[in-house]
Formats: C-alpha cells, structure tokens, sequence
C-alpha cells in the first residue's frame, strides 16, 4: 500500500506492509541462522514475545527481525545482557507492546467507526490510511515518553536506594492501595456493552490521573480494580482521598484499602503481605470509604487534611486479626 489510499478491503498484506515495512522473506531457521543467534535462543525470545511458534517451512520473518536479532547478539557479546535478561526483557517487551497496540486499535476503531453501523470496506481502510499517516508522528512520541518513563522509574529506584542501600532492592517499603468499585456486578448488568466500557475507562483513566498527580504509580488495572503504589504514604493518602471524591462525582462508589510495609517488585509488579493486606483491608471496607493499617495510619495522623479513626480488629483471611483504621478528610 506504501502511501497510496485503497478504498477496497486492507489485506492482511496490506496491513503488515503498513505497520513493519518490509515484507517477510525468510523461514525461523533462516533468521536465526543470519543473525547468528542460537535457533533455540531465537525460538525462546519469539514465545517471550508472544508470537506463536511457526513451522520450519513459514516465510514469516523480515529483514528487520534479522536486524534486530543482531541487537541481541551484539549486546549479549559485549557482556552487557545474559540469556536470562535477555529473555525477561522480551517478556516484558511483548505484554506491554500487545495491550499497547490492541489500545490503539480499539481507540482508532472507535473513534473512526460508527457503532451503530456495520463497517464497510472503505471505512476499514480508512481507519488504515489514517494509521499510516499518524504512524511517524507516533513513533516519535512512543520513543520520547519512553525515555521519559525509564528517566521516572531510575529516579524512583535511585530514592529507593537512598534508604535501602540497594540499587534493585529485594525488598523496599511501600504503600500499596487497592480502589475497588462498589456492586460493580450489579451495575455492569444494567448497562450495554457501551455504558460499561465507558463506566470501566472512565474508572481507570481518572484512577490513572490521580496516581500520577501525586507521584504514585498505576500498577495495574483489573476492570472494576485498580492497584497503586507509592513510595510516600501521606501521599498514597492523599490519593485515596481524591479518588474517592473524584469517583463519587461520577455516580458509583469506591472503597479503597492502604497499607504500608515491604513489597517485592518484580516484573512491574507488587507481591507480599503488604500487598495481600491492602486487598483484605479493600474487602472490609465500606462503600465511599478507606481503610488502612497500622503503618500508614502511623505515618499520617497528624498531616494536614487527614483524619484517623482506629475501628475494632478483623479477622483477615490469610492474616489473622488486623488492626484497622478509617481514613477521612479532616
């Protein structure tokens, strides 16, 4: 297609020409024997990826992923990644690279596409005519917020290291908060298909915007669930607070559980008891309210804007009895 508009049906051709460049004209084995990368290394970062293995025989692999293989090998030589890292950052490179781009797509797809409508042949392709032009522009800005993530995130491990003497720390202390919306079973039953995308985007996206206004971290969202982080607990604190203001301007409940103690990071993620508690406390709590452990209710009484309320102990699955607290504007 390469810059000229179709206004027939893209072609699964079409598309891959669009989006990689140049076309596949070599089989796994061929790839991996001109990249001189080991073929069960090759295979191994293709799965880490998260494409299917092919058959020995499939022309599916292009000159850019011999180029790329090359990357790989080169930075294995110089000492700088083993196979493990190697692997790992593959790993991580296909989840979030995937949920990016199937993002976009459904974005692009919404906002080009009548819902009420079947799509018709010129409207697919011009949804892909459209790509092909926003694509550079996007290229360049994916790269630049990038860098700028991996500049936040040094940051982040460089005052992690100021107190655990740790550069990547086994252990660092955090504050772990769960946001959960109220009967979201109930409601997503008396919503279409439409009113509970919309319900659930706008949970996560101003869950989202909170978070960063006040230097946490979205870790992850679970459609009517939402896991943050933050290295301060008054600031963990003052982000429930809005979340719950913010969330409750809009119609649906949250309740929300912090707590603060040892988290294990790995893979973008948070585990550990510190972890486990905060979703129990999430459980225990009343709709439009927030519950908190002993540690974050250590860390905030006494800071402007906040109250602390000890309640009576819980049982916790998993925990035992836990102390908790309620956490109000003051």
């Amino acid at each position: 297609m390469g810059g000229r508009e179709t206004s027939g049906r893209p072609t699964a051709e079409q598309i891959e020409h669009t989006f990689v460049g140049s076309p596949p004209r070599y089989t796994r084995v061929q790839v991996a024997k001109m990249a001189e990368v080991p073929q069960d290394l090759t295979e191994r970062i293709w799965r880490a990826l998260g494409f299917a293995t092919l058959a020995d025989d499939a022309v599916a692999f292009t000159d850019a992923d011999v180029a790329a293989l090359k990357r790989v090998r080169a930075m294995m030589e110089s000492g700088l990644l083993d196979d493990r890292a190697v692997i790992r950052m593959a790993r991580a490179l296909g989840q979030t690279t995937a949920r990016l781009a199937q993002w976009q797509a459904e974005i692009m797809i919404g906002a080009m596409l009548d819902p009420a409508q079947p799509p018709t042949d010129a409207d697919l392709a011009a949804i892909l005519e459209t790509s092909r032009q926003l694509l550079p522009d996007f290229e360049q800005v994916l790269i630049h917020v990038w860098r700028a993530q991996l500049a936040a995130a040094g940051t982040r491990l460089l005052a992690i290291a100021d107190i655990t003497e740790e550069v990547v720390p086994t252990r660092v202390t955090l504050a772990v908060g769960f946001a959960d919306l109220v009967s979201f079973t109930r409601v997503s039953r008396e919503l279409d298909e439409r009113g509970l995308a919309d319900l659930v985007e706008g949970f996560e996206s101003r869950a989202s915007d909170v978070v960063a206004a006040h230097g946490g971290r979205l870790v992850k969202t679970l459609g009517d669930e939402v896991l943050f982080i933050a290295a301060d607990p008054r600031a963990a604190a003052a982000i429930a607070l809005e979340l719950v203001d913010a969330i409750q301007r809009d119609g649906p409940d949250v309740r929300i559980g912090l707590a603060y103690g040892p988290v294990l990071p790995m893979m973008g993620d948070v585990f550990g008891t510190t972890v486990n508690l905060a979703a129990r406390l999430t459980a225990i709590a009343r709709p439009g309210t927030i519950i908190i452990d002993s540690g974050l209710a250590d860390a905030v009484t006494g800071a402007p804007g906040t109250e602390v309320t000890r309640i009576r102990r819980r049982p916790a699955r998993g925990l035992g009895l836990v102390q908790p607290y309620v956490l109000r504007r003051a």
